[in-house]
């Protein structure tokens, strides 16, 4: 349960975004860190950068000391509707074509490259012959 039993939706959470009024999403738990934001060793602009999304891997990347854990207790204001985050996606790179191992296609294709710009300049070459003549 949050504190006092206070659950936030995201977009409550994410309306506080501002250097007056910070709150993060860390570990299912909102905290408002605004009065925290001068005193963090990171900068202010890390934790607002944080704001309207899950923090958690984020302050888990970072690595804080279990003070700094320890802060976060007095600042917890509640819990997060955790229905309310959207699933993180993972990247998926596109697709690459598949190396193409029979050489015939490729080999006709840079024919075709090479063939049908002449065959154009002379079907041009052609033209302007027959029409010179008549």
């Amino acid at each position: 349960m949050g504190v006092d039993g206070k659950f936030f939706t995201l977009a409550q959470v994410s309306e506080h975004n501002t250097p007056k009024d910070c709150w993060l999403i860390i570990n299912g738990k909102v905290y408002d860190v605004t009065k925290f934001l001068e005193d963090h060793p990171g900068g202010d602009d890390v934790l607002l950068s944080a704001t309207g999304k899950d923090a958690t891997d984020d302050f888990e990347d970072v690595g804080h000391s279990d003070n700094a854990r320890d802060m976060l207790k007095d600042m917890c204001v509640g819990d997060i509707d955790a229905s309310t985050i959207p699933s993180s996606t993972t990247y998926t790179p596109p697709k690459q074509p598949h190396y193409n191992q029979d050489k015939t296609s490729e080999f006709i294709v840079k024919l075709l490259q090479f063939l049908v710009p002449i065959a154009i300049l002379g079907l041009a070459f052609g033209i302007r012959l027959y029409t010179k003549s008549t």
